[in-house]
């Protein structure tokens, strides 16, 4: 994120030392249905450091895009997460791996 200009952090002081009711909303439309409205649409879970092995390729195809490298980690493992909980889902996978650790147990 760029730092902010003496402008630009001058007209946040200015804004912050405004009382509620002194700001004017003429200009702005008042929002009266809000059924379109979705809860949690911009909810963005905490992160968290974490160390991981990775194969050095898949690192270098990582950061072939330049800058971003992690957040692009995290939003492949996001989509493959929402993969597998959804229609098959882990709980079928879980039950698939169990069944084969049991069969090789047995034989």
């Amino acid at each position: 994120m760029r730092k902010l200009t003496k402008e630009q952090k001058r007209d946040i002081r200015a804004i912050a030392a405004k009382r509620d009711d002194d700001i004017d909303f003429s200009d702005a439309p008042p929002v009266v249905d809000w059924s379109g409205a979705e809860i949690g649409k911009l909810y963005h879970p905490a992160k968290k450091p974490v160390t991981m092995r990775l194969d050095s390729d898949v690192i270098a195809w990582l950061k072939s895009d330049g800058r971003g490298y992690q957040t692009k980690a995290n939003w492949l493992l996001r989509h493959a997460m929402l993969h597998f909980t959804k229609g098959k889902g882990l709980n079928k996978r879980k039950r698939f791996l169990r069944r084969r650790k049991s069969k090789r147990r047995v034989a």
